[in-house]
């Protein structure tokens, strides 16, 4: 009789298990980096070879990468100023982490999480809601909108004492910019 060592049953998938599963939808794929794609030694050789010709060819032609830098540089700098001349002298409420950011200042609030961004203006917004966990370091902002949809975003403190100080200036953000509806 054979018998087997360990747990018979399957492991938990679906929204069961996450609330945060969607059939369907699969993970990104990652990018190699060009140095494991080439692991034989004919491609590294290959691979050595196109390295000399790039060397070669930045030599041959100092001016133009260094023109090239100069306009891609120039064609980013109108973007930049144009934003900090939006900026008033108001309160602004930044809060991030090493994946989340939130900015709330007298434009919106904008959120992020890792290269996915939503930004709302004062008027799209029926109401903001903090939330402080009784154990650990992550402060929860969620946004709520008028049609009924919320969007969290959790931020990760270095310490507890940062959540006493981000509440204080996420209200002096919104007794300055949102006004409630008087209905």
């Amino acid at each position: 009789m054979e018998q087997r060592i360990g747990s018979s049953s399957q492991p938990l998938e679906g929204a069961g298990f996450d609330p945060a599963f969607i059939p369907g939808l699969t993970s990104p794929v990652t990018a190699e980096p060009e140095d494991a794609k080439a692991k034989d030694p004919k491609a590294k050789g290959a691979k050595a070879e196109d390295d000399e010709a790039v060397v070669a060819e930045d030599t041959g032609s100092g001016a133009e990468p260094a023109d090239a830098a100069a306009e891609s540089s120039e064609s980013e700098e109108p973007e930049e100023p144009a934003e900090s001349e939006e900026t008033p002298d108001g309160p602004v409420f930044e809060a991030a982490d090493r994946r989340a950011r939130i900015v709330a200042d007298a434009r919106g609030v904008r959120l992020r999480l890792d290269e996915e961004e939503c930004e709302f203006r004062w008027d799209e917004i029926g109401a903001i809601e903090t939330e402080a966990p009784r154990f650990g370091k992550r402060f929860t902002v969620t946004v709520h909108t008028p049609d009924r949809r919320w969007y969290p975003i959790e931020i990760e403190a270095t310490a507890r004492a940062r959540f006493k100080e981000w509440d204080e200036q996420l209200d002096a953000v919104l007794d300055a910019y949102f006004e409630e509806d008087a209905d």
